[in-house]
């Protein structure tokens, strides 16, 4: 049986001759897991929050205060001082704005390479030079990499245009007539999107020719999609055979099939009934391959290529699905 105890959660406000106002807050808790037959355990976690602010500048400071060096002692380990969790530094001078990282996170838990080497990244510490100055209806920003962007709302249309070294980007956005419209051009490569509501089911098409429609269903959200056909990789000579008992596709798919609306091959067709990624490798090589994904995700063997027979042999062949 486990037992959490929370202790606090406050926060408090001062002032002072340094400083305009101090905002001091934190939490702090007590976990306790009597571990059944074996030896009970106690964890404890406090953290506090300290935000001063003078004038246009404000200062934060993240502290973890039970997360600082253990030393050993008599009679067992003693956890002392402070551990820094964050601290950033933001000011306002007219329009210019500048924002400073003070903490350099050790982000090894969370980065990691394809083959689950966990490593950090590196200084996370940075300076960010942002300025937003208004002239007329629009909004021109300078920022410390060098990039202009102005932007602005004209009649109802959102435009914004970000100039930089050989690739401008510019996004317009705007709600004619029920519709919502987007599109951005990025270095010359145009995509935009159209939504607008019908029957209550929210429709959105994209210039990639894809269609999502979302919709209730007795308290349920339904999101169904459809994206256009993509090249295939695999030579157009082989027929790919699916196994489908190498893997548990989710309930909803079968909750889907139970309406009788959609029929199992479209189920497999736009669902791909939960499989993510697939890679196709040499039967040798297989074994491998999936032992070097294993960490990382859910890995199945989920079928085999083969040659076809003739130039009139299906190319798809879903067992228990196609003939």
């Amino acid at each position: 049986m486990k037992k959490l105890i929370a202790l606090f959660a406050t926060t408090a406000v001062a002032s002072g001759s340094a400083m305009g106002a101090i905002a001091l807050s934190g939490s702090a808790s007590v976990s306790y897991d009597d571990n059944g037959s074996t030896a009970s355990a106690t964890t404890y976690d406090a953290d506090l929050l300290v935000t001063g602010t003078a004038g246009a500048t404000t200062v934060t400071v993240g502290m973890d205060v039970d997360g600082g060096s253990t030393t050993q002692a008599a009679g067992g380990s003693k956890q002392t001082g402070i551990a820094l969790t964050s601290g950033t530094m933001a000011t306002t001078i007219g329009p210019l704005t500048v924002s400073a990282d003070m903490f350099d996170e050790d982000d090894t838990a969370t980065t990691t390479t394809t083959g689950g080497r966990k490593f950090d990244s590196g200084d996370n510490r940075s300076v960010t030079v942002s300025l937003a100055a208004p002239v007329g209806d629009a909004t021109v920003g300078l920022d410390n990499s060098g990039d202009v962007s102005i932007s602005g709302t004209f009649s109802g249309v959102t435009v914004s245009h970000t100039i930089k070294d050989g690739a401008d980007t510019t996004t317009g956005s705007a709600s004619i007539a029920g519709m919502d419209v987007s599109l951005t051009n990025d270095a010359g490569d145009t995509e935009w999107t159209i939504g607008t509501t019908v029957a209550g089911t929210a429709v959105t098409v994209g210039s990639d020719k894809s269609v999502s429609a979302t919709f209730g269903v007795t308290g349920n959200t339904v999101v169904v999609t459809h994206t256009a056909e993509r090249a295939s990789t695999v030579p157009t000579n082989t027929t790919t055979h699916y196994n489908t008992s190498r893997w548990q596709a989710a309930p909803i798919f079968g909750w889907l099939e139970s309406l009788d609306r959609v029929e199992a091959m479209e189920l497999y067709r736009t669902f791909n009934m939960g499989l993510g990624m697939v890679l196709a490798v040499d039967a040798e090589q297989a074994g491998s391959v999936m032992a070097q994904l294993a960490g990382d995700a859910p890995v199945f063997e989920i079928g085999t290529l083969t040659e076809r027979a003739s130039a009139e042999a299906v190319h798809v062949q879903i067992a228990g699905v196609t003939a």
